[in-house]
């Protein structure tokens, strides 16, 4: 505008354009303008002049507010005039983070692409403060309430399709009434149309990784100066606490057999279960590797990537210094998952057995796979030699020397997820409580807990880095041990004889009139629910 109000124009006609500022001829006016800033920088790289500049303020207290934070900012050292996103910043980052793990890269990088550029992407980092962070976590917990209302209605979806196909399935009536199928279909399309929508649940575990990530990035960038604190630490994000394992207990196992539901997210086997596990795949071709994850603590990923150089069955140990990986269907080998991780395994008589007999198992596969190989390969040559037409036959390909001890057949490496696969659907076989392949492993520290030996020997067992992660996890994680915990005062106290011998009678001297028991006799205190037999 010009000083009469009308549009300032250019030769050409076009508008002009920049700041009028005091040359505004509205500028008296209380509703017209914002209020600026302009301050005087500390001097750039080469003593280049600086300087800092923001508008739109409504008053002039707002900006003189901002004004002064800027400045002490400056004076500190941040980058108050850097222009890069949080999206360009974090991108930044994650390319120089070469030090990451290949799974921990993966995740981090999720919550990058996913979360973080999604909802904070827009902003510069100097402008980035704690409350967007929060506003983040806050659209992750609605979108959860939105999902888990998704999920229930997908259950009901599948409770009605399942009716629907038991209805079409058991009708007697030949031909089944035309209705019966329509009502599966229709029931079908609706349990279609219920998974289609986003069931994912973004729970406390996952948000504390996010936040853990972010706040990594963050600390970098106050180290670079383009923040002045790390605005990830205060945000507030609900309680994670570690799952615990539980024992199946009598009690337990009813219920869920009563109702389908797990009593915990980590559940572990009593010794008999797993006893009934072991003897039922028996004859199992990954019964071998089955036995070595109950007794010995091993990971997924570490039995199916196990070389047979790291295996001294000599004297019975197993070194466990690579672990197999996989993400999706993508699979590749990498070192275990800390310092602590790498270890030997000493092997109990029954394994150190069983992976003899395994080895030489393996040895005759690949002498048979090899022998049916090469008649394939000769079979192929003479046909080619009498060019005779080609005949549709399967392919064959030599032994794959993977080096491995647990291998298909024909050598090649398992897929750890096609481990965990079988395991589930051997225990749905056998009806058996659910547990996972992982489990396997805190059976065996609670076994080994139960037969006396120490905590300290079950963390190099497990290759846990902490003392307190193995004992927080285990104590007390069979029933008899509480059990046995529970009865250890009552043996320092000496009486002079039972409980119910000790006890007054009613004509002791000084004792009160004895009161009738109108109401029958009184049951005994109940065992501890779940108590087993040690």
């Amino acid at each position: 505008m010009d000083k009469e109000g009308k549009p300032a124009l250019k030769e050409d006609g076009t508008p002009k354009t920049g700041y009028l500022e005091k040359g505004c001829p509205k500028l008296k006016r209380r509703e017209h303008g914002s209020w600026y800033y302009s301050i005087e920088l500390p001097p750039g790289p080469g003593g280049k002049r600086q300087t800092a500049k923001k508008g739109g303020f409504r008053t002039q207290k707002e900006a003189a507010a901002a004004c002064k934070e800027v400045w002490e900012l400056a004076q500190g050292g941040v980058q108050v005039d850097s222009k890069e996103t949080v999206e360009e910043y974090l991108r930044r980052w994650f390319a120089k983070r070469v030090d990451l793990k290949r799974s921990t890269r993966k995740g981090y990088e999720d919550h990058i692409e996913r979360v973080f550029i999604p909802a904070l992407g827009h902003l510069k980092m100097r402008d980035l403060r704690t409350r967007h962070i929060q506003e983040m976590y806050k659209q992750i917990w609605a979108d959860n309430k939105a999902h888990q209302a998704n999920c229930e209605a997908a259950q009901q979806a599948l409770a009605v399709e399942r009716t629907a196909h038991t209805a079409w399935r058991e009708c007697a009536i030949r031909p089944r009434p035309p209705e019966l199928r329509q009502n599966w279909n229709a029931a079908k399309a609706a349990l279609r149309a219920a998974r289609s929508k986003p069931r994912h649940i973004t729970g406390p575990g996952t948000q504390l990784k996010m936040n853990n990530t972010l706040s990594a990035a963050l600390e970098d960038a106050v180290s670079e100066k383009l923040i002045s604190e790390n605005w990830a630490k205060s945000v507030v994000l609900p309680k994670y606490v570690r799952p615990k394992p539980l024992v199946w207990t009598d009690e337990r196992v009813a219920r869920w057999r009563a109702t389908g539901q797990k009593p915990g997210k980590v559940m572990v086997w009593t010794p008999e279960q797993t006893g009934a596990f072991l003897d039922a795949v028996a004859e199992h071709r990954l019964y071998p590797m089955f036995h070595l994850m109950v007794f010995r603590g091993l990971r997924r990923g570490e039995v199916a990537g196990l070389p047979w150089s790291e295996t001294n069955l000599t004297i019975g140990t197993v070194h466990i210094s690579e672990q197999l990986v996989a993400s999706s269907y993508e699979v590749w080998e990498d070192t275990p998952k800390s310092d602590s991780g790498e270890r030997t395994v000493s092997l109990d008589s029954q394994t150190h057995e069983l992976l003899r007999l395994w080895r030489r198992r393996q040895e005759t596969e690949r002498e048979e796979w090899n022998r049916a190989y090469e008649e394939w390969r000769q079979r192929r040559q003479q046909h080619r030699q009498a060019d005779e037409p080609n005949t549709k036959t399967e392919k064959k390909e030599p032994w794959q020397e993977t080096g491995l001890v647990f291998t298909w057949e024909n050598g090649r490496a398992y897929h750890p997820e096609y481990l965990s696969q079988v395991f589930e659907r051997l225990i749905k076989k056998l009806d058996l409580p659910p547990v996972r392949l992982h489990d396997l492993r805190h059976c065996a520290a609670t076994l080994s807990l139960a037969a006396g030996i120490h905590m300290k020997k079950i963390q190099a067992l497990l290759g846990h880095s902490s003392y307190s992660l193995t004992a927080d996890t285990y104590t007390s994680v069979l029933p008899q041990f509480d059990k046995a915990e529970a009865d250890a005062p009552i043996a320092l106290v000496p009486r002079a004889g039972s409980p119910e011998e000790a006890a007054p009678g009613p004509d002791a001297p000084g004792d009160e009139p004895e009161v009738p028991d109108v109401s029958g006799d009184q049951p005994e205190e109940p065992d501890v629910p779940g108590e087993t037999a040690a």
